[in-house]
């Protein structure tokens, strides 16, 4: 173990860790039970389902919809399809355009044995997991190829223009300034679609949709760069929402790298069921550890609506509950891109070693994790050149900490949209700082009993008896309470509610247990 700059109680880091495991564990049981239509939808696209019917209505979502009108949802949509290929000679795809043009009914079908079912789907999942398996190293013998993976801070920059042409343009520019990580930004109000839109589209308001074929233009685009440049350009889009699993298996048919995807983020700020949100993030997080897919998780948003002083420790309560739930869906700690963010109020005397005490107490606690780290937005204003600065601060932490996933802090932030030149300074500023200081973190110690090591030794306790709480509350009597964020939500309310089944016996998802066996990669 790495000695502690903080003077931290690792005991207490381990009672954090078990607390959070038991709550992981007792949700992990209702999670097993039930199935949505999200998850259902995916395992149509994982074997191999895709396409609009003449509504323009996706296949997936034509086949789900005709099962959870049967009644027949909860035996799973990998048993009916599998029996009608039995029962048909045809292939999924054949057999979704069927349903879709009401010449198939799939529960009316003479039902085969469990066995003739699972040998048919097979040779079809192993195409799909081929697919996967083959993007992942793609990616792997590109990094590879190309000097290895890079060391410190991978800059991440967004685009988020509503056109998913106009967004190649400028990943492009950014890719070309020095961005590491691209992100394109969801289009305002996708989360709460139930359904994935299909093809390129050119409309969005505050972002751009997330669909398979933007995925494939901004990977192509991003491929072609980084063979100019000669380093690899990472992708990232968001698998938040209602159809976490299905945007995470369409990212990893088409070789996305990082997605947004927390446990909780959907519960609390865009009002998703909290039972919904919990089984698809287990599936959508099954799915991005076999395609080797970086997971960015939100717990900055919790500083958004609560004070980051104060409610500190929710945010590593938090972490430790993401680690826990992402752990039990197969997806390693390499690949939790566990988030916080800078976000304390300039004005508080001293907010500079918090900051920096929240940030090295969570690269102590979370040594394999490439953390995510948000940059000050809550307390940005119009004023440039104080914006510049707060980000250059921002900066400093990151690499004194050791942070991996740097999303680029804007001096316009609380003005519009950032320009290309907007960007540019942000990368120089970044690039500035982490040069002159790339050693830095490593010379320096921080004080025996100062500031620092009592406000990570005060945060650390008060995380780890609120996660004793939760331990005995359980996840869901938890967000009833507004105990993250301090947003209440009802076991029974929100939106997707309707969409959870249980499931019946000899219920089956034929991509879990190869997908859980540690990644495409081991």
């Amino acid at each position: 173990m790495l000695e502690s700059k903080l003077n931290l109680d690792f005991k207490l880091v381990e009672q954090a860790r078990a607390h959070a495991a038991r709550v992981a564990d007792d949700t992990q049981r209702f999670i097993d039970g039930c199935t949505t239509v999200a998850v259902e939808r995916t395992i149509c696209r994982l074997l191999g389902i895709d396409g609009v019917d003449a509504s323009d209505v996706p296949l997936p979502s034509v086949v789900v919809d005709h099962l959870m009108d049967k009644g027949a949802l909860p035996q799973g949509a990998a048993f009916w399809i599998g029996n009608a290929m039995v029962e048909t000679g045809k292939g999924p795809q054949a057999i979704a355009e069927d349903v879709a043009a009401d010449k198939l009914e799939l529960t009316e079908l003479p039902v085969h044995s469990e066995a003739d079912i699972h040998a048919a789907l097979a040779p079809i999942v192993e195409e799909s997991l081929a697919k996967i398996r083959a993007r992942r190293k793609r990616r792997e013998d590109f990094i590879a190829a190309h000097g290895g993976e890079k060391q410190g801070p991978w800059v991440y920059l967004i685009v988020a223009t509503g056109n998913i042409y106009e967004d190649v343009v400028q990943a492009t520019a950014a890719a070309r300034q020095g961005a590491d990580v691209i992100a394109v930004i969801r289009t305002t109000g996708q989360s709460l679609l139930d359904y994935v839109p299909y093809g390129a589209t050119t409309e969005g308001f505050g972002g751009t949709y997330a669909t398979q074929e933007n995925f494939r233009l901004m990977r192509e685009a991003m491929d072609k760069v980084g063979e100019e440049l000669g380093r690899y350009i990472r992708v990232c889009n968001y698998c938040s929402g209602l159809c976490m699993p299905e945007i995470a298996a369409m990212g990893a048919f088409e070789g996305l790298d990082v997605m947004l995807n927390d446990a909780l983020y959907g519960i609390l700020f865009r009002d998703i069921n909290m039972q919904r949100t919990l089984v698809d993030q287990s599936f959508s997080r099954a799915i991005n550890a076999y395609a080797g897919v970086v997971i960015n998780t939100g717990e900055d948003n919790y500083l958004t609506t609560a004070d980051a002083v104060e409610e500190a420790h929710t945010v590593l309560a938090s972490q430790f509950l993401n680690e826990a739930f992402a752990l039990r869906a197969g997806l390693p700690e390499e690949q939790q891109g566990l988030g916080h963010a800078f976000e304390i109020d300039p004005d508080v005397e001293n907010g500079f070693l918090y900051e920096l005490a929240q940030a090295e107490m969570a690269r102590e606690i979370f040594p394999k994790a490439p953390l995510k780290y948000m940059p000050p937005t809550k307390f940005m204003t119009g004023n440039i050149f104080r914006g510049q600065v707060q980000d250059a601060l921002f900066n400093m932490v990151t690499i004194l900490t050791g942070q991996k996933i740097h999303l680029l802090g804007m001096m316009t932030e609380a003005i519009h949209t950032p320009f290309l030149s907007d960007r540019f300074l942000a990368i120089q500023n970044a690039q500035y700082i982490f040069r002159t200081m790339h050693d830095l973190g490593s010379e320096i110690v921080f004080k025996d009993g100062g500031i620092m090591q009592n406000r990570a030794a005060d945060v650390l306790k008060k995380a780890t008896d609120l996660l004793a709480q939760i331990e005995q509350l359980g996840i869901f009597e938890t967000l009833e309470r507004g105990i993250f964020a301090d947003i209440k939500r009802p076991r029974d309310g929100g939106k997707g509610l309707d969409g959870v089944v249980n499931k019946a016996a000899g219920y089956f998802n034929p991509f879990l247990a190869p997908m859980m066996k540690g990644g495409a990669g081991k």
